[in-house]
């Protein structure tokens, strides 16, 4: 078991289809011996499965707007919590970039990042990912990753990278990326524990 450090820190692992995000939150939540409680799993396929939505419905703001909100309820229930080192596999950025992806116009998709990332809930979860104890993995794409699951949306990656990568610079979000160079898991596990100092 690690020492765990003075400070909380947060790990939010966040990127396109497949990139292995929740294989590196699960691996991290173990190495790092995290209480359960302090992992925030996936919600969009509960979201899904509990509102009737499939990847036919991604297109919907409303989806993508359901799928935040669970993740605002999420990550806000650590925010008092005594847990030393938070992992959270995605974030409510993922939401705002599929809602981005999937409008039929770069108008729209522009309004639809107004509108999403303008909302309390939305500005509220910003100040936790710009926030110095924080550390924000991007997850980039591995050729041979990608799989049909049913679930997932399995969209042209690069664009859905280029979405994230814009839409952190909108923010003014500091992230670091891991892609291709870094497949093994112990590479990753090891370089987000070097970023956290542990």
């Amino acid at each position: 078991m690690p020492l765990l450090p003075e400070r909380k820190i947060s790990f939010y692992i966040i990127g396109p289809s497949s990139s292995g995000k929740t294989t590196l939150c699960e691996a991290l939540s173990k190495r790092l011996g995290i209480h359960d409680g302090a992992f925030v799993r996936e919600v969009a396929r509960t979201v899904m499965k509990e509102k009737g939505y499939s990847r036919d419905t991604i297109g919907s703001l409303q989806m993508q707007k359901d799928i935040m909100e669970a993740h605002f309820v999420q990550e806000s229930s650590l925010d008092n919590s005594g847990f030393k080192i938070r992992v959270c596999d995605r974030s409510a950025i993922d939401a705002v970039v599929y809602a981005i992806l999937t409008a039929n116009s770069v108008k729209v998709g522009e309004e639809r990042q107004q509108a999403l990332t303008e909302s309390p809930g939305f500005q509220e979860a910003l100040n936790r990912y710009s926030d110095q104890r924080s550390i924000v993995l991007l997850l980039k794409p591995v050729p041979g990753w990608l799989v049909d699951d049913g679930v997932r949306s399995l969209e042209e990656q690069d664009q859905c990278l280029r979405v994230f990568k814009k839409l952190l610079a909108d923010l003014k979000l500091f992230y670091f990326e891991v892609g291709e160079e870094m497949k093994f898991i112990e590479e990753r596990i090891n370089f987000a524990m070097g970023l956290a100092k542990l």
